[in-house]
């Protein structure tokens, strides 16, 4: 019997995987094992992530019922999904747990909760997922982060490193490096030799008009295992006014750059590219993240969708809350008190958090599934898009719609 397969999605079997690191043809590969006597490590894993919200910024039963929810999907529905930890640590108990293999580690400018992770390394039971290098968020270009002295309690201080109720700035730039050739050669490379070769490690950076340059130098070095790129409409309260509103590129126009420029060289299928920014600011997380995989990420992140979603932020595109920075979250969200993030129960969050995955893939399936691509995401397949705006469709390469 003849079915919509939009409207029999469900029934499909097929599972929907993205590849993390970088993916050589073969004949790299033998040359690559050659020389190296290894190979760059690959990860297959499901193509929406959780992006970075770091374990300070988070309350701890935020950021427990986010790391609950996602160990449950990979445990007892079979999807591999991930989170990023953001920068400031995590702590001691998940670096030593099983769990970790289901988090991207996060290093930043301010290296925060580093000295941690390091300490951890030799009794980690797990490799984890990745490394991921924030260079940029898309909210802040240019910006370093700040977390303000009221959330930096006695854990946040102990994990972090720091004295209790100090401020915390991130410097605008690693001040180790300033150039993307240097951190391919001493940042990815170091944290490709701290775990053996065996773990992937990417930048993450802001999207802008560098975005290009940046891939065209992380195309000549098989250390880089993909490029995370952060559009303008990310960022929660936290993020500067100034920045979100008047700084930073769309993701969409980035992605697409950075997509036809892997085409042009012919490396399309072999630096994973991650989208972020503002996907499913509007509800429509799943035709979003179906939109940028087909303009040519790999990956998709989403952050202040999960603080929606998953528990009820009160902040909107139009009225945001605005008080994510000073740990007074009526919600318990983002706050370091006791007595705001004991309204957050970290059994519900994950629960939500486990909803949210298992609607999301219904409807990628549902909008993949007449692609006749039921088996591989449609990564660049732009010629299934279409926009009723001519400069845009010029714009991204796509088709116009009237």
């Amino acid at each position: 019997m003849l079915t919509d397969p939009a409207l029999d999605a469900g029934r499909h079997e097929f599972e929907i995987r993205t590849l993390l690191g970088r993916v050589l043809p073969p004949e790299e590969n033998l040359k690559f094992i050659r020389q190296n006597g290894w190979i760059p490590p690959v990860r297959e894993i499901y193509p929406l992530m959780i992006g970075g919200m770091s374990f300070g910024a988070m309350s701890p039963n935020m950021w427990e019922g986010i790391q609950m929810g996602v160990a449950y999907l990979n445990e007892e529905m079979g999807m591999p999904v991930r989170v990023c930890t953001g920068e400031g640590g995590c702590p001691p108990r998940l670096l030593r747990s099983r769990f970790l293999k289901y988090v991207i580690l996060q290093i930043a400018s301010g290296y925060f909760g580093w000295d941690e992770i390091i300490h951890a390394l030799p009794e980690m039971k797990e490799d984890p997922c990745a490394i991921e290098i924030k260079y940029g968020q898309g909210a802040k270009p240019g910006d370093g982060g700040l977390l303000m002295w009221y959330k930096v309690n006695r854990l946040i201080a102990a994990i972090r490193g720091v004295p209790v109720g100090v401020s915390l700035p991130s410097p605008p730039t690693h001040q180790t490096q300033y150039s993307i050739e240097e951190s391919v050669a001493k940042m990815i490379q170091s944290m490709s030799m701290a775990w053996g070769f065996r773990v992937p490690v990417y930048p993450k950076i802001s999207g802008t008009s560098t975005a290009l340059a940046v891939l065209n130098n992380l195309t000549r070095n098989p250390f880089a295992g993909g490029l995370g790129i952060d559009g303008e409409d990310g960022g929660t309260g936290a993020a500067y006014n100034i920045s979100m509103n008047h700084m930073g590129y769309p993701i969409a126009s980035n992605i697409r750059d950075a997509y036809l420029g892997l085409v042009t060289a012919g490396m399309q299928n072999e630096i994973p590219l991650i989208a972020g920014g503002g996907v499913g600011k509007s509800g429509n997380l799943s035709a979003n993240a179906a939109a940028l995989i087909m303009l040519g990420a790999s990956g998709i992140q989403v952050g202040k969708y999960i603080m929606h979603a998953a528990a009820g932020c009160l902040g909107s595109e139009s009225d945001r809350c605005n008080i994510c920075n000073i740990g007074q979250c009526p919600k318990g969200i983002t706050s370091q008190d006791p007595r705001l993030y004991r309204r957050l129960d970290p059994e519900q969050v994950a629960q939500r958090v486990v909803d949210v995955f298992l609607g999301f893939d219904t409807e990628l399936k549902k909008i993949i599934a007449p692609l006749g691509r039921s088996t591989s995401l449609p990564i660049g397949m732009s010629d299934a898009l279409g926009i009723n705006d001519y400069h845009i469709s010029e714009r991204l390469s796509i088709n116009y719609v009237v």
